[in-house]
């Protein structure tokens, strides 16, 4: 796609009545030799896209592969067949095109949206979703091995594991609520690194990229691996409520304009069958 749009720069950024005159326009345009074939690419790309809701209900696909590496795919295709619709159309986005268009453009950010909020709810390793009991448990069983251990960094641990309460979760906004888990996420590998640099050395301070990369100090990355985990433990079980009721509006949202986006394509291939452009 990188060179694709370096090759057609000059192109894309000419108006759209300029755009006949370039040497380019007999490939790149929606009906064009390439651009002809990005948009069947990116329909294609959908078609198998919808794989992951019918799996559901299809028993041998079901049987197929684990529910979160689905859900992978589905939202790496759903990143991809977008960037492919935005070079067929040649950045030209009005009328009906349009309006599928920025349908798609919801599609693939809610998708995004719901993919991380899906990696909130804590699983096991058959996918089974875990209870707050459950998780307590593990919590526990690991606040246990980290008091056996030498913290000698107990400084540095506190920010990692410290969480908002229940109360303080359920009293947030929605948007508030969202942005500190987020927060909360993104802050992590920054808060690991500074525990790490608290015992490298020198030339270790480069290799591990100031502390964001694994050390050699076996004892600290034992440490960490557990903190870490207590860390994701408590988060998601203050959130876990909360999660799960964004989580099913979420699917009542994105199913929508998943529908609405397929309607508005089969009306645009339609059309264009029709006119004889292909």
């Amino acid at each position: 796609m990188i060179t694709l749009g370096a090759y057609g720069f000059s192109y894309y950024t000419l108006s759209l009545e300029d755009r006949p005159l370039s040497p380019l326009h007999a490939a790149l345009r929606p009906s064009g030799s390439v651009g002809l074939r990005l948009g069947m690419l990116g329909f294609v790309l959908f078609c198998i896209m919808f794989l992951y809701p019918i799996r559901k209900h299809v028993k041998w696909l079901a049987a197929i592969g684990k529910t979160r590496h689905w859900l992978d795919f589905h939202v790496l295709i759903g990143i991809t067949a977008p960037v492919l619709i935005t070079y067929h159309a040649a950045f030209k986005l009005g009328g009906l095109v349009g309006v599928a268009y920025w349908i798609m453009m919801a599609v693939a950010i809610s998708g995004f949206a719901g993919r991380y909020i899906y990696g909130q709810i804590p699983r096991s390793l058959n996918t089974a979703q875990l209870s707050l009991g459950e998780l307590q448990t593990q919590s526990a069983e690991l606040a246990a091995q980290i008091e056996r251990q030498n913290l000698f960094i107990l400084d540095d641990l506190a920010p990692l594991l410290q969480v908002p309460t229940p109360a303080e979760v359920r009293a947030m906004p929605l948007a508030a609520m969202l942005w500190t888990m987020l927060k909360m996420d993104l802050s992590r590998p920054l808060l690991v690194s500074r525990l790490r640099r608290r015992v490298l050395m020198g030339f270790e301070h480069i290799t591990t990229l100031g502390g964001l990369l694994k050390s050699r100090h076996v004892e600290l990355e034992q440490i960490i691996s557990h903190v870490r985990e207590q860390s994701w433990l408590r988060a998601k079980m203050v959130f876990l409520d909360r999660v799960q009721g964004i989580f099913h509006l979420w699917h009542v949202i994105h199913r929508p304009f998943s529908y609405s986006f397929a309607a508005l394509v089969t009306i645009h291939i339609a059309v264009v069958l029709s006119l004889g452009y292909f």
